[in-house]
């Protein structure tokens, strides 16, 4: 137990202070989105108490609703973040421009609603205002207590990359130069002496300087992420102020549906700037906190006694290392067993989880656990769905004989010092002790080469002719609006000729003859008279000639 007391204690131990410096990252560096959600987490929770105070407020008399009132304004500008709600004339604009959207008068409305819809309500007012004194600002009609933002973010973004990439050159290069040293004990075999420094503590050091690399390469990343962010988002707030001014320009009335929803737009335009703010700053922070724990191996190494050590002695940068074994890449055909990935390739070559941060797993063995970047020109080797890369193509072809006994040597490596399992992402090798962070981005670990693709061609049967119409349109009701919007801009002319001088068309409209029937109570029915007329002699007779008799044979009604 004393023993663990005294190394934690141990205020000159590079190596404690790369731990700790893994653990404050860990626990403080999140991804962009869980960072702003954070940060608007603890902004509700700080606004709890005013928005509870308006909610459950149960105002009835005047002086009381004019107090209500006053807190909203306050409300206002507090969840905006534009101006202070003890400055009088940022409290004056306020009103003015809550006054526009929601009178006085409309409290009696407001305190009849549901806690919810206030809430809503509340929010939605924020909007509002917010959207329309960022229009007063920028049509020089208001404005007060509102910082100019894209400017600021515009100065504090290249600020902080230079700063951050100086830290990084900075730790690159004591790097390089303790690299060096490293290789030069390896080659003359004969320890620290020749030095005057010790070689354990020099690898101490020159994993507190590639842990700090890296934590800076993470930050410099989101850093330029933020400034793609922010200049997407002032490139649409300007298009959408734009579009505003176009709206309204001198008008006295605009209605609301046409210009509350450009104030919305504007606010959260605004909200997303502020989100990046205080996403830089927390970034900038990290940064500057992580500067304690390079503190033990500056002193160990002080500049001065680094130079007086290098005398003699060639430092190579990384980028130096890469461009000495470029073009020297590993003979695919003498490993039959063994499948290598090249850019040409490969699609994703430069997505690919490399293992152990791109650190050569065959140096860190042979060379008792000095980190050299791998070179991906070489080649990558895939290995039971994972990736490694190595420094040289020796190092390459030995580490392809027999991986899984550089595997199992490297996480010996790791066991003896503690820092590497983050450093190098043994993370697996060590699940144990694996951080919430790594959890999160596990999926990372699932990515897999893209060495086939599926591609087609097509032919086409028939040449397109050249008569399509391309005004054509099959829409019914798009041909209406089209005419539609077309008889605004035409004229109807007319003219007379000889054949219709003093002549018109008429047209008269008349009912067509319908058919009526009704009905009465009673039946009843005639039988009329039925003449026959015969002609009568045919058959002979009496009478000799014939002749036309008249014969009525119509029967009674009565019978």
């Amino acid at each position: 137990l004393q023993l663990c007391v005294d190394r934690l204690l141990d205020q000159t131990s590079p190596s404690l202070d790369t731990i700790k410096m893994q653990v404050y990252f860990d626990m403080n560096y999140t991804t962009r989105r869980e960072f702003v959600d954070e940060h608007q987490r603890v902004l509700q929770a700080r606004l709890a108490p005013a928005s509870r105070e308006i909610t459950d407020s149960r105002a009835r008399s005047r002086e009381e609703l004019e107090g209500l009132y006053r807190k909203i304004v306050s409300y206002v500008l507090l969840r905006s973040g534009l101006g202070s709600p003890t400055d009088i004339n940022t409290v004056r604009e306020a009103t003015a421009a809550l006054q526009s959207v929601f009178p006085q008068p409309e409290l009696g409305t407001f305190l009849s609603l549901i806690k919810r819809d206030k809430e809503q309500q509340l929010a939605e007012l924020t909007m509002i205002v917010t959207g329309i004194r960022l229009f007063n600002k920028d049509s020089g009609k208001g404005g007060e207590g509102i910082e100019d933002l894209p400017a600021i973010l515009n100065e504090a973004i290249p600020a902080t990359s230079k700063h951050i990439e100086s830290e990084l050159v900075a730790s690159q290069g004591k790097a390089y130069q303790i690299t060096a040293l490293l290789e030069k004990l390896g080659q003359t075999k004969g320890g620290g002496g020749e030095l005057d420094v010790q070689p354990e503590l020099l690898k101490q050091a020159l994993y507190n300087l590639r842990q700090h690399e890296t934590f800076l390469h993470i930050i410099l990343a989101d850093v330029i992420t933020c400034a793609k962010q922010v200049e997407a988002l002032q490139t649409q707030l300007g298009a959408r102020m734009t579009e505003l001014n176009s709206t309204v320009r001198a008008k006295t009335a605009v209605p609301t549906a046409q210009v509350y929803p450009h104030f919305t737009a504007l606010s959260k335009l605004w909200s997303g700037l502020q989100d990046e703010m205080v996403l830089l700053t927390v970034l900038r922070n990290m940064v500057a906190n992580l500067q304690p724990f390079l503190v033990s191996q500056s002193q160990l190494l002080p500049d001065s006694h680094l130079e007086s050590l290098l005398e003699g002695l060639e430092v190579e940068t990384d980028e130096h290392r890469m461009a000495r074994s470029s073009g020297n890449r590993v003979a695919v055909s003498e490993y039959k067993n063994q499948e290598w990935l090249f850019p040409e390739t490969t699609a994703n070559f430069d997505k690919l989880p490399l293992q152990f941060r791109g650190i050569c797993g065959y140096t860190i063995v042979k060379k008792d656990g000095l980190l050299l970047p791998g070179n991906p020109d070489i080649g990558i080797l895939k290995h039971r769905e994972k990736f490694y890369i190595f420094s040289s193509n020796e190092a390459a072809c030995s580490f392809a004989e027999n991986p899984e006994e550089y595997i199992s040597q490297v996480a010996e490596k790791a066991k003896q010092s503690a820092e590497l399992i983050q450093l190098l992402e043994l993370h697996q090798q060590f699940s144990s002790i694996t951080p919430y962070s790594e959890m999160k981005s596990g999926e990372k670990l699932l990515v897999k080469a893209i060495t086939k693709c599926d591609s087609s061609t097509q032919t086409d049967t028939h040449l397109v002719e050249t008569n399509i119409v391309k005004s054509y349109e099959w829409n019914e009701w798009e041909l209406r609006r089209k005419a539609i919007a077309n008889l605004r801009n035409k004229v109807t002319h007319s003219m007379q000729t000889n054949l219709s001088h003093m002549r018109r068309d008429n047209i008269s409209q008349v009912y067509l003859p319908k058919q009526a029937a009704c009905q009465t109570k009673r039946d009843s029915k005639s039988n009329v008279p039925k003449p026959q007329v015969y002609l009568a002699g045919l058959r002979g007779g009496q009478t000799k000639s014939t002749h036309m008799i008249k014969t009525n044979l119509t029967r009674a009604v009565d019978e």
